[in-house]
């Protein structure tokens, strides 16, 4: 009956997806970005967006933790080359270290059976039309609805064309780490054309999924008390979980939201304030009077945080955006054409 009752509300919520007010949000968020287009496959595979909901709503109705896989995914894949599905390529005798092999992505980075089940249902229904790009950044969209409740709901422009280049050293580039301050924090963020408002609303993404002990390690100390301003209660309790010096054979997983692991919420913005975060790059965002302001306004605005944070998943889905000229519709989005 449990199982029953999750597929019936998943099912209400992609009714609800369809019903979006477009107008409504094209006056919030303003018009797409140059080469992308809202509806754009709706003549080409009008489906398309359909198709990538239910393979999302599928995947995250039987495992929530796959959608905070999917949201990190299209993160990921935004920070290098842009938003042009490289970070799905698999190693090849020319290739053989992709973005998918990087320090940040191996292993911890998940969800790339839901974009293969997707593309394999559009090219039976479309072939060759839909952009591995595309469903990487609609599948980070619909994750975020679907883990909100339908409360993180919004229109993503398509339009983008995958990559041919993939190089695990530029994820070590790009892909700012947990350790990094928040000087390095805003530069990363502005270097993609993101400012410090972008970078403390994104960050609420941290409210779902999990983390390996590795990244946070230095926070929560060994027998002894924390050398950081982590909760000692909650460093007390991640000492339990978390073996004193993680090996890549050794390096368990802990929820990064203790309050509502599996909800995408404004909840993170609370943990913030009590110290009850893992990572530096979390605990940073107090470290300066403008964002620590931003985090407390984002605490108490659930809703403004939501809207917030969908317009910044549109904006940062259009970092970098290649076209026909440099780019191309993958058939397989593990390997170029």
């Amino acid at each position: 009956m449990a199982k029953l009752g999750i597929v019936i509300l998943f099912a209400l919520l992609g009714a609800a997806a369809a019903q979006f007010n477009y107008d409504e949000f094209m006056e919030d968020q303003g018009p797409p970005s140059p080469g992308l287009k809202f509806g754009y496959y709706k003549r080409t595979c009008p489906r398309a967006e359909e198709i990538v909901r239910e393979a999302v709503r599928d995947a995250v109705s039987k495992n929530p933790g796959i959608g905070a896989g999917l949201i990190r995914m299209a993160f990921h894949d935004c920070f290098v080359q842009g938003c042009d599905g490289s970070v799905l390529l698999d190693p090849t005798p020319a290739n053989p270290r992709p973005e998918k092999l990087g320090p940040p992505n191996f292993p911890s980075l998940r969800g790339f059976e839901v974009i293969d089940a997707a593309k394999s249902a559009l090219e039976k229904a479309c072939h060759g039309v839909v952009s591995c790009a595309d469903i990487v950044q609609y599948a980070g969209r619909d994750a975020s609805f679907f883990l909100s409740n339908g409360r993180v709901s919004y229109e993503l422009p398509g339009g983008r064309f995958d990559g041919r280049i993939s190089l695990e050293n530029e994820t070590l580039a790009f892909l700012p780490p947990p350790f990094f301050t928040l000087p390095q924090l805003i530069g990363s963020f502005r270097a993609k054309g993101l400012d410090a408002d972008d970078l403390v609303v994104l960050s609420g993404s941290h409210s779902v999924g999990r983390s390996h002990c590795s990244s946070f390690s230095d926070r929560i100390g060994g027998t002894a008390p924390p050398p950081s301003d982590m909760d000692p209660a909650l460093a007390a309790a991640l000492r339990k979980q978390c073996p004193a010096n993680p090996t890549f054979n050794n390096d368990p997983t802990v929820v990064q939201d203790v309050v509502t692991p599996g909800l995408l919420d404004n909840q993170y913005y609370n943990n913030v304030l009590r110290r009850q975060v893992l990572f530096n790059s979390d605990a940073a965002l107090m470290t300066s009077e403008q964002t620590a302001a931003m985090v407390r306004d984002n605490a108490k605005q659930g809703r403004r945080w939501e809207k917030k944070f969908a317009r910044a998943m549109v904006k940062m889905a259009s970092i970098e955006i290649k076209t026909a000229a440099n780019g191309e519709v993958r058939t397989n989005c593990r390997v170029v054409n």
